[in-house]
């Protein structure tokens, strides 16, 4: 795969770039964006060889798609539309069900891999792009069966070269389980963030307590309003099941304390400790 198409150069596709270019020097990297300032700075930073436009798809060997999943959603049929019969399509979404099912019945569905990198920071754009952001990190492959064996493997291939775990799920699955484990951690970044925003209008020193625990958690709160707001929209029902159940949780506790029921908290917290075991063996 050598001409490999960017739609989308910030912090995932970039890295992307980054990492390609890294296995495979011979690779000529693409770059397609709306905003021309975009790809100025990605030629700049040297994470494109090139400036592209949609039409051009019909020369990649490889199209990753990195935009926000609603415009993903609107763009993916029209980049099936171009690319030619050995192209190879994946997206990085951060949602699945919308995007695999709006290409359900394309011509060249075969020609597409659903995929979601679980990996990233909070800081987006170009210049947020790095080296190595993928090693270790897995990937979620939804409807593999879909895509032409051959190309699926040159993509997996690919994933495994730049240090990548492969984890196979159904779309459905993926976004229930998602909703937990990053779409509700970014809105409990956000809405503490906002919590601690308004208190410092009457405490203007509050900021100047911040530690390293405040910090650590309200971090994601940098993320992008653009980015996370379709994500929210797209997997609605399943953020609000776990809003649900996170906003119960948050009830019980203040009882607890409107209880003076330390012990019970104390409880809570310990049974909570178990979660170091799991992400111990995440590795």
């Amino acid at each position: 795969m050598k001409n490999i198409y960017m739609i989308g150069i910030g912090l995932i596709g970039g890295s992307f770039a980054i990492d390609i270019k890294n296995h495979n020097p011979e690779a000529v990297i693409h770059g397609i964006s709306r905003k021309d300032e975009t790809l100025n700075k990605a030629l700049e930073l040297n994470l494109i060889d090139k400036k592209a436009t949609l039409d051009d798809l019909v020369n990649a060997d490889l199209v990753i798609v990195s935009i926000p999943v609603d415009a993903t959603v609107k763009l993916l049929p029209t980049i099936l539309d171009k690319i030619s019969d050995n192209g190879l399509v994946v997206d990085a979404g951060s949602t699945k069900e919308a995007i695999c099912k709006v290409v359900e019945h394309h011509p060249k569905r075969r020609n597409f891999l659903a995929a979601h990198p679980i990996a990233g920071t909070e800081n987006s754009g170009p210049s947020a792009a790095i080296s190595g952001l993928y090693k270790g990190k897995t990937n979620i492959i939804c409807e593999v069966e879909k895509t032409t064996f051959k190309l699926q493997e040159k993509a997996l291939d690919l994933f495994r070269a730049i240090g990548m775990r492969i984890r196979y799920m159904d779309p459905v699955s993926h976004d229930k389980h998602i909703a937990y484990v990053s779409h509700l951690s970014h809105i409990s970044a956000f809405m503490l963030g906002k919590t601690v925003i308004n208190k410092e209008k009457n405490e203007r020193d509050i900021f100047d307590m911040a530690g390293s625990g405040f910090r650590s958690t309200v971090r994601l709160a940098k993320s992008s309003p653009a980015m996370w707001t379709p994500i929210f929209e797209q997997n609605k029902e399943n953020v609000i099941e776990t809003l649900e159940e996170y906003i119960n949780n948050l009830q019980n506790f203040k009882e607890l304390m409107q209880q003076d029921n330390f012990s019970e908290i104390f409880n809570e917290m310990e049974n909570t400790n178990y979660i170091k075991q799991i992400l111990n063996g995440i590795k």
